[in-house]
């Protein structure tokens, strides 16, 4: 079943976004510290190295609602379509910190792009498709909440989409822009939609990362 759904993200969101199969090499993740929190972002579609605007929104908003610290990790992929690539570094760094800084809340997220990043390193429990390095369940109880904005997957697999199961579903906030039409689902033969509403500025001005960061802090307490 897992291996199915895992099968359904990609080709869903190749349908979507035209996905294309080469992926590129990733680093190794490393922490210098060990923060009380770290957000794990992956940034959408071209947008340059980093968590990317929403992403920097994002945390930000977290900051100003915990008084706890919040380190920040953005994923390393290309963010052109290599799902996989990113998926496993994502994979590796949330690993990385459940081991090393077994203290620290992780809240792993992403936009657009790396919304379905995120939705396989969390819904797929085996290797295929280029995703090498599945999350053992043993990370779970670091992983505080999971945050993802304008979800490809969503309209496949409804609200939490890929992390809609035991583990992360309760933890997750899935957020998807009023016709927004990548998260709620479109006709990819006719690619028809107010695609504005997809865009990073449509989201910081919804009021709906600041929503999310709420979500987050709500489940640092």
């Amino acid at each position: 079943m897992a291996g199915m759904r895992v099968t359904a993200v990609l080709s869903s969101v190749a349908a979507i976004l035209s996905v294309a199969a080469s992926i590129g090499p990733t680093a190794v993740a490393t922490a210098a510290d060990c923060p009380d929190v770290e957000v794990i972002f992956a940034r959408g579609r071209f947008e340059p190295p980093g968590i990317g605007r929403i992403g920097d929104a994002y945390v930000g908003a977290l900051r100003a609602k915990t008084p706890r610290s919040v380190g920040v990790y953005g994923v390393n992929y290309i963010a052109d379509w290599d799902i996989a690539a990113g998926a496993n570094d994502m994979s590796r760094h949330l690993q990385y910190l459940a081991s090393n800084c077994p203290n620290t809340r992780l809240v792993p997220g992403g936009y657009s792009l790396g919304a379905a990043v995120t939705d396989v390193v969390l819904g797929a429990t085996e290797s295929q498709f280029g995703f090498t390095n599945p999350l053992p369940a043993s990370v779970a109880p670091h992983v505080a909440a999971v945050a993802v904005f304008g979800n490809g997957t969503r309209s496949i697999f409804g609200p939490v989409s890929a992390t809609n199961n035991p583990l992360y579903g309760p933890k997750t906030i899935d957020q998807c822009n009023v016709d927004d039409p990548i998260c709620n689902g479109i006709d990819p033969s006719t690619f028809v939609g107010n695609w504005s509403s997809h865009l990073q500025d449509a989201y910081i001005d919804s009021g709906l990362v600041d929503q999310a960061a709420q979500f987050t802090a709500d489940r640092l307490q």
